[in-house]
Formats: structure tokens, sequence, C-alpha cells
């Protein structure tokens, strides 16, 4: 693994884990693929989570906890061999059957495939920065249907076939593109059973967007350990760095990108799925900055190293020039940046800022959990109406 911010290949981020997946198709290493599927009750991953495992190499990503990775990698060299997809279910609730006294208190319904071409639409998400859906039948009581028969559906809700597999009847397909828009909305992905002319099929719906973008304006030292943590736990890191100075990319080796901007150009690096935190401790700079992100970007969050007084300071300076700010875009600024963690070391200072960056990517306050009430992840619930 040459990847610097994240040694541990267990707790590689879904990003890193397509570009290894790309790496293994690119160079024809045989691997496999395994996914959840389905989850009853409570378990550590939920539907949509990826565990790559190629050929004599350890295994990238998780599944579950740790505990069963012994028993997939062991189904995963099996189905090397045989070629073919497969369904696992894993009762984790017993412990007659696994003795590891668990408690997991749930059952996982994992797919495990060998890598082909059938994978490519995954892997361009990243590329193209454009969300999909991979309808893939996990079960079936039709003759024509095998396990892993597969079809894509685009952004506009256009099916298309997947290459080195069969298709999805066009019925089936029919029944699910109406879901398919929710599912990429809120990022989820489920198992949904159709009926097809002969019989009973259940396809899982896996919704594959891009990963979030941070976006870091500045070229200090206290940049490096928000670009390693951003990294970490899934976003695409970009660091802009003002006037060209330190913008090569062995200045910030675990960032994706460096670059060289104005400060009043940062918006053309921007997004929907953009996250950015001005941090160049240059005030004219930030002001630039923060005067182009809101006027020509909607992205929903942009946090602003220093105190409030530097943020009112910077608001009296725009209106001077004329311009002003809706209620609605001031609420996307989020200064001093940061969740209150009472830490005052850079890495717990950078720790704070991904973390609220991280909550507001996935809707959240960023309060414990133990204040929460029901479950910790969203569950989904979808209902297919036959035709």
């Amino acid at each position: 693994m040459s990847n610097p911010s994240d040694p541990d290949p267990w707790s590689i981020s879904e990003p890193e884990l397509f570009r290894e997946l790309r790496r293994s198709l690119r160079n024809d290493k045989p691997a496999v693929l395994v996914t959840i599927t389905d989850v009853e009750g409570s378990a550590y991953r939920r539907p949509g989570a990826k565990m790559l495992v190629p050929a004599d190499e350890e295994s990238l990503g998780a599944v579950t906890a740790g505990c069963l990775e012994g028993p997939v990698v062991d189904l995963a060299v099996s189905i090397r061999d045989t070629g073919r997809p497969q369904i696992e279910t894993f009762d984790l609730m017993d412990d007659d059957e696994w003795g590891l006294g668990l408690g997991c208190n749930g059952v996982i319904d994992l797919l495990l495939e060998p890598v082909d071409n059938s994978v490519e639409p995954m892997l361009s998400v990243l590329e193209n920065r454009e969300p999909m859906t991979v309808l893939t039948s996990v079960e079936s009581t039709d003759p024509a249907v095998s396990i892993g028969d597969r079809t894509v559906v685009d952004a506009n809700g256009n099916p298309t076939p997947s290459s080195e597999r069969e298709s999805l009847p066009e019925v089936v397909v029919d029944e699910i593109v109406s879901v398919t828009k929710k599912f990429r909305t809120e990022g989820k992905s489920a198992t949904v059973e159709v009926s097809s002319r002969n019989g009973e099929v259940r396809v899982f719906v896996d919704s594959i967007k891009p990963a979030p973008q941070l976006l870091l304006f500045g070229n200090q030292n206290d940049v490096q350990p928000v670009s390693r943590l951003g990294r970490t736990v899934g976003f695409e890191v970009v660091v802009a760095s003002a006037r060209g100075a330190m913008a090569a990319d062995e200045d910030f080796p675990h960032a994706h990108e460096v670059v060289a901007t104005r400060p009043t150009d940062l918006a053309k690096l921007a997004d929907e799925m953009t996250y950015a935190v001005l941090m160049s401790h240059n005030f004219l700079d930030d002001r630039l900055a923060l005067e182009a992100l809101l006027e020509s970007s909607e992205i929903p969050y942009i946090g602003l190293m220093g105190p409030r007084k530097r943020f009112e300071q910077i608001q009296d300076e725009l209106a001077k020039d004329g311009a002003t700010f809706t209620e609605d875009q001031l609420e996307r600024v989020s200064t001093p940046v940061g969740l209150d963690l009472g830490g005052g070391e850079p890495v717990q200072i950078a720790l704070s800022i991904v973390s609220e960056t991280l909550a507001i990517h996935n809707g959240r306050s960023g309060g414990r959990l133990r204040d929460e009430e029901g479950p910790i992840h969203d569950r989904v619930s979808v209902t297919i109406q036959n035709s």
C-alpha cells in the first residue's frame, strides 16, 4: 500500500478502495469484491459497504468489525476459483455457530463476486463525479436470472447493460428505476424484491456517489494534519495554495491534488459536493476567497479559521465594497471552524475541523450518540409497486 495517509488496509476509505479496485482491473490481477447487500438488526457496517480481496494479498476494506474477515477471505478464494458470484449469509446472533461471543445482534448478507469489467461504472464515478446506481441480482426464482446479473442506471435514470454480465430483465429494471432517484439522493443502498415474468427477483440497489471533496485553501503547516485526516475518512482532498507558494504535490503528500490559484478563482475548484476550509491566515486572501465561494458556488459548507471577530471584520470589509449576503448564504459559513472537542494540539484541531465537515456532509449535528434515540444508522424503507 502506497497511500501515505492510510497505512492500515482494513480501514481504507471507499475512494481508496475503488482506486485499488481499478489497479486490479487494469493490471488484470484476479480479485474478489465483497459487498454487504442486506442487514437485519444491528451490524458494524450497512448495505453498500465493500471489501476487496486481491489475489495473494491482504484484504482491503471492512464489512464487519474484523470478526469475520478470515471466513470471508476464505470464501473469496473459492469465488476466485469458480469465477461465479455468490451470496453468503452470516447470522452473528448465533453464538452456537460462531462461538465468538460477537454480540452484534444482526444478520448480514454478503455478495462475493470476481472483479470484471462490470465494475467499471462504479469506478467512473470517482473520475466523472457523476452518481449512478448499480442493480445486481442477489436471489432469483426466475430461471432466466442468475446471481450477479447486472444493469447500471445513470444520474438521469437511463439504464444501460453492464459489460461481462447478463443484464437484468427489462421488466425488473423498469420496476426499480422509480426508486433509484430516492436512493441516489439519500446516498443509500438496499435490497428490494420485484416480480419478473417467471418468478421473483431480489435486487441489490447500490447507490454510488462521488466522494465528497475537501478543499483546503492555504499552505501553512496546519494544512498537513487536516489533509491527512480528511483523506483517511474518505474525502477527496484538494489543497489550493495562494500565489503559487508550496504548490507541488510533494509539499502536501496526503492531498489528492495540489493547485496554485488566486483566492478569487477558488469557486472554480468547487462543486455541490465540496466542503471548503479557508486557512490561509491571510486576512485579504481569506476575505476574497470567502466572497468568491459565497457568490459563485453552491457548496454547503465553508469553514473559516479564526475567531468570530475576524469574521465580523471580513463582513465589514465586504460591506464597504458593496458586497452583502443573505442569511442563507451566511449560514453556510462556520467560524470558528470545527466541533467543540476541547483539544488544542494541531492534530486535535484538525480532528475537530474534519469531524465537523464529515458531520455536515452526513447531515448530522456532531453530538454524542448516547444522547440520540433510535438506531445509529438510518434505515432504508422502500416499497416497489409492481405493475
